[in-house]
């Protein structure tokens, strides 16, 4: 098969690979009809996240038709049209019993806290990922749901994580009606959170970024004010002022370790970008939050390499929320919203490359070229 392969840093390609087989009676091989390269992906492209090895796939975000099933699967059947979550988790430990499926137990032996993932590297698994014409896919029976006649399938793709992501993030915000939400990132999932804000009762959304076309893009989709951080002195300071003085109720860190490739090693400015490695986002939302407020994390962190303000998130009396999110568990009130029109995930998506074309993906999205947000991938000619 196709499939898109590592090679190092900044570099990727389309190899021949093996085509993926049953390895356990509960697995499922899943042909791919549409993925995408997430913000994370960018990571690994990047050389930043450990053991990513050589010829491994990239891809957590994809859906597909299901080519054959292990003797145990019971759920799924050959020919179903299935949307897969971007967590590999077994259903039944004790963390998957408490719907904490991004924590599965029984699917990582390469750490403790984070469970299995598709396509990111040794460190959650070692799992080949959805940019390829196909996919294994373990636990068939409790990962993978077959797509509703109803919902369109870019938008059953957006909620493999990303738009998925937002929504858990604006969840952990734990947002009471009326509230101020301050949401870092104007990312797909950044761009999400905020639009989930206001499903969840939110009075007034800014979401801060350094991109214009991304600034311009939460206007539109997300109905938020924005703050260009580049262009202020201080952006705690600024966002203070615009909030009376107080801070916002809500803080979303929608950055993470930003996928820019670099390190921060001091930071003097809010002109510095927010870039790989540096909790700088982490540490503008734990100042810019009201004291009493909360802090919810779903960005993407990898090793730090600057300290976290943790004395004045304790000394200001804030509650911190954060998780990788357990996606599925969000599936059934986002096909409500989606059914009610109130949203509609596909409207991220702005450029479409072919599996033959992810290298230029990869590049376009890295350099944020062309007024780009979401790009996805079309494995089927």
């Amino acid at each position: 098969m196709k499939a898109m392969t590592y090679r190092g840093p900044y570099k990727i390609r389309v190899d021949s690979k093996p085509e993926p087989r049953l390895q356990h009676p509960n697995d499922a091989i899943v042909r791919v009809e549409l993925a995408a390269i997430c913000g994370s992906d960018l990571h690994l492209y990047h050389g930043m996240m450990p053991d990513t090895r050589v010829g491994h796939t990239f891809g957590h975000e994809f859906i597909g038709t299901v080519e054959s099933v292990g003797a145990s699967v019971q759920n799924l059947r050959v020919g179903d049209r299935v949307m897969v979550p971007f967590n590999i988790f077994c259903g039944s430990c004790f963390f998957c019993a408490r719907g904490l499926y991004s924590n599965c137990h029984n699917v990582n032996a390469n750490a403790t806290a984070i469970g299995g993932i598709y396509g990111y590297s040794h460190t959650t698994g070692g799992y080949d990922g959805g940019q390829a014409e196909l996919v294994r896919v373990p636990f068939a029976d409790v990962g993978p749901t077959v797509i509703p006649d109803d919902i369109h399938p870019e938008d059953a793709l957006l909620l493999t994580d990303a738009f998925s992501t937002g929504y858990f993030g604006a969840q952990l915000a734990d947002i009471v009606e009326g509230d101020t939400v301050v949401v870092f990132g104007a990312g797909p999932v950044g761009l999400a959170a905020a639009r989930s804000c206001w499903l969840m009762g939110a009075g007034r959304v800014i979401v801060v970024d350094h991109i214009d076309y991304r600034l311009r893009k939460a206007e539109q989709f997300a109905y938020a004010e924005t703050l260009h951080f580049g262009e202020v002195d201080d952006v705690v300071r600024t966002l203070k002022k615009m909030t009376d003085g107080l801070g916002a109720d809500r803080v979303i860190d929608a950055v993470g370790a930003e996928a820019d490739g670099h390190v921060i090693q001091h930071v003097t400015s809010a002109k510095l970008k927010l870039q790989g490695g540096s909790p700088v986002a982490l540490n503008w939302a734990i100042d810019s939050v009201r004291k009493g407020g909360t802090v919810s994390v779903m960005g993407a962190y990898g090793p730090l390499y600057s300290a976290v303000k943790f004395g004045d998130a304790m000394n200001k009396g804030l509650t911190l929320r954060m998780n990788q999110a357990p996606v599925k568990r969000q599936w059934p009130r986002l096909f409500e919203h989606i059914r009610a029109g109130r949203i509609a995930p596909r409207e991220l998506i702005t450029h479409r490359f072919a599996l033959d074309d992810i290298a230029e993906g990869y590049h376009v999205f890295s350099s944020k070229l062309d007024g780009i947000i979401k790009p996805i991938i079309t494995p089927v000619a």
